[in-house]
C-alpha cells in the first residue's frame, strides 16, 4: 500500500524491524519511538543502525516515517530535574531523527502541574527556542499533538497550540498532529458533518490547516468532552465511523499521514483489521 495510512510500530529487536512490521501490516506510513518510551536515556543509535534504517526505508515503499517523543518528557515543567531530563531527552530525539532522516517528531505539549497554564505554555516555548538553536541539524518540524486535557495537560484547545507556535522564535519549525480521540474527548464534536466542518474551521482560523501535518486515527472509549484519553478500535467507540470517513474523504488531507494508535491485538493482527476498515471508508 502506498497510501497515507499506517500505524505505530514496535522497534523491538532493532529500529529497522519497525519498517518490516509496517510493510507486513499493509501500511503506507509509519510511526515509531526511536528509543524505549519508558526510559529517560535511549541507547545511542550507531551509524550502521542509522544507515540500515535509512536504506530499508527507501527500499520499503513507505511514504513517510514519523517519530513520537517518549511520554516521560514534560517541557512545561518548572526548573528542576524533570525539566533538565526533558530537555536532554528531546535534544537527543532531535539529533537522532536528523541522523535517521526523520523530519517529523510528534510530541505532547506537557503538563503545567501546580502552575498556571500560561506559565506552562511559556516554558514549552522557551524549551523549544533553546532546542532548535542547539540542534540546527534537525531541519524538520515538531508536531504538537492535540490532547484530551486530562489533569493539567496542555494542548486541549487549538488556542493553546497556537500560543506555543506564535510565541516561538521559530514558528516555521512547528506543525500539529490532530488526534481524533483526544480532540473529541477535549470537546470538539467531529462525529457530525456540521461539527467536523466547524472544528476544521476553528483549526484553520487559529492555527492554519497548512500546519496540520499528521493525524492519529483513534476511536475514543469515552464521550465528547470527557477529557479522558482512552483509545478504542476504529468504529467501536464513542466516535463511530463518521469522523474517519470525513477525514479520509477530505481532499485537503489526501497527502497528510494518518497513523493508528489503536490496541494491537495478541499478534498485532488488529492493525491490518483497522487499516482495512479505514480503507473501506474511502469513496
Amino acid at each position: 500500500m502506498n497510501d497515507y495510512l499506517g500505524a505505530h510500530m514496535s522497534i523491538s529487536g532493532g529500529l529497522h524491524l519497525a519498517i518490516d512490521r509496517a510493510v507486513a501490516a499493509g501500511c503506507g506510513v509509519l510511526q515509531i519511538f526511536t528509543r524505549n518510551s519508558n526510559q529517560w536515556r535511549g541507547k545511542p543509535v550507531s551509524e550502521s543502525d542509522a544507515e540500515l534504517f535509512r536504506t530499508k526505508f527507501v527500499a520499503s515503499g513507505l511514504r513517510e516515517v514519523i517519530s513520537h517523543d517518549i511520554y516521560l518528557i514534560n517541557l512545561a515543567s518548572p526548573p528542576g530535574e524533570t525539566r533538565d531530563k526533558s530537555l536532554a531527552a528531546f535534544r537527543d530525539e532531535l539529533e537522532t531523527c536528523a541522523r535517521l532522516g526523520i523530519s517529523k517528531v510528534v510530541m505532547h505539549p506537557g503538563s503545567h502541574l501546580a502552575d498556571s497554564p500560561q506559565s506552562g505554555l511559556e516554558r514549552v516555548v522557551a524549551a523549544f527556542d533553546q532546542l532548535f538553536e542547539e540542534v540546527p541539524q534537525f531541519e524538520g518540524r515538531v508536531l504538537i499533538e492535540t490532547t484530551a486535557g486530562q489533569g493539567s495537560n496542555l494542548g486541549r484547545t487549538f488556542e493553546e497550540l497556537a500560543v506555543i507556535i506564535n510565541a516561538s522564535r521559530f514558528p516555521d519549525k512547528f506543525g500539529v498532529c490532530f488526534d481524533t480521540c483526544h480532540t473529541f474527548a477535549a470537546g470538539y464534536d467531529t462525529a457530525t458533518e456540521d461539527g467536523y466542518a466547524d472544528t476544521m474551521r476553528q483549526f484553520d482560523r487559529l492555527i492554519g490547516l497548512d500546519r496540520l501535518h499528521c493525524f492519529h486515527l483513534n476511536d475514543s472509549k469515552k464521550g465528547l468532552g470527557s477529557r479522558v484519553d482512552r483509545h478504542e478500535h476504529i468504529g467501536q467507540g464513542a466516535l463511530g465511523l463518521n469522523p474517519f470517513r470525513f477525514i479520509l474523504n477530505d481532499p485537503r488531507f489526501a497527502t497528510v499521514p494518518k497513523i493508528l494508535e489503536t490496541p494491537k491485538g495478541d499478534n498485532d493482527e488488529m492493525d491490518a483489521v483497522n487499516l482495512g476498515l479505514l480503507r473501506g471508508l474511502v469513496v
